[in-house]
């Protein structure tokens, strides 16, 4: 447990929370505008209502596993924290989504993606982008 503590510590320190149009810029450099027909207003929707655009960000679930980053990405099926049994699917260390270096994240959220569930396997895009008129999330981004 200590050692998870200090690495949640450790990775914290080089996190960051984006501005909504520099996080827009950066996913649409990366590639995310359209990836798997997601548009990029509801990327930018869902990590707003995932992690507040905060790359430090963590949440322990009722089933014990934990989702992690600016995406939530969950250690039950994307990322292994040595704590919760994991397929792993993005064979990444869940560390790896908690720092400033986003690279990581956007390529494992590229590959939930590609999950059959789509972009409906992040409960917030569900609750909060689904259905909705998202555009605002990008607007006045020069994008």
């Amino acid at each position: 447990m200590k050692s998870l503590v200090l690495l949640l510590f450790v990775a914290g320190a080089s996190a960051r929370v984006f501005e909504r149009c520099q996080w827009a810029r950066l996913l649409k450099a990366s590639g995310m505008d359209g990836y798997r027909g997601v548009s990029l207003a509801n990327w930018v929707c869902l990590t707003k209502h995932e992690s507040n655009f905060n790359t430090s960000s963590v949440n322990h679930n009722r089933d014990k596993s934990t989702d992690y980053g600016i995406f939530q990405i969950n250690s039950r099926w994307w990322c292994n924290d040595t704590q919760t049994p994991t397929a792993n699917g993005c064979s990444i260390p869940c560390s790896a989504l908690l720092t400033d270096n986003v690279d990581t994240a956007i390529n494992c959220a590229k590959r939930v993606v590609r999950d059959p569930s789509g972009i409906a396997a992040w409960v917030a895009w569900r609750k909060y982008c689904k259905g909705q008129d998202v555009s605002s999330y990008i607007q006045g981004c020069g994008l």
